[in-house]
C-alpha cells in the first residue's frame, strides 16, 4: 500500500523549479526521486535553499507553479512511497 507524503517549505519565499530559467526543472509528475534528492529551490532574501524529497518515492503531485510565493508550512510537492 502506497503511502503519500507532502513535502512543505520550511520557510516562506519565492519557490523555483529550476537552477535557472534555461534549465528544465528538477523533477515532473511521475519522476522517481531518492530521499535527500533536490525537488526545488526557495528563495529568501537572496538566500537559495534547496528543497530535499524526505523519503525514496514517486513525485505524485506538484503543488505550485514556479516563482511562486509560498509561506511557512505550505506544501509544495505530494511524494508517493511503496
Amino acid at each position: 500500500m502506497s503511502k503519500r507524503i507532502e513535502v512543505k517549505a520550511a520557510m516562506s519565499g519565492i519557490f523555483y523549479r529550476t537552477a535557472s530559467p534555461e534549465e528544465p526543472p528538477y523533477v515532473e509528475v511521475g519522476t522517481e526521486v531518492k530521499k535527500k534528492q533536490v525537488l526545488g529551490l526557495l528563495e529568501t532574501m537572496k538566500v537559495f535553499q534547496k528543497v530535499r524529497s524526505p523519503v525514496d518515492g514517486k513525485v505524485a503531485e506538484i503543488l505550485v507553479e514556479n516563482e511562486t510565493p509560498l509561506k511557512d508550512g505550505d506544501v509544495i510537492f505530494i511524494i508517493e512511497t511503496e
